[in-house]
């Protein structure tokens, strides 16, 4: 699901300012902070990438990856289990 946001421009006597909003719902998902520092890429002209510097710890524990760690049938689609 996308958040269409426009994009803003400011026009000073000496300098512009360009600027999107995040929409509330992406920002409190996202648990950004105020004054958070992040990095913007520019992937190719249509995909603008935005890379946190701190970003918060995953509220999920680690998969195991191992086969032997998959309980399910052959043929089947594997679940992951925790440690």
């Amino acid at each position: 699901m996308g958040f269409p946001t426009k994009v803003h421009l400011i026009k000073r006597q000496a300098s512009e300012q360009w600027y999107i909003n995040f929409p509330s719902a992406l920002a409190q998902a996202m648990e950004f902070t105020r004054g958070e520092t992040v990095e913007w890429f520019v992937e190719d002209k249509g995909l603008l990438a935005l890379r946190r510097a701190l970003p918060p710890p995953s509220i999920l524990k680690k998969l195991c990856r191992h086969p032997n760690d998959f309980r399910s049938s052959p043929g089947s689609a594997g679940v992951a289990v925790e440690v």
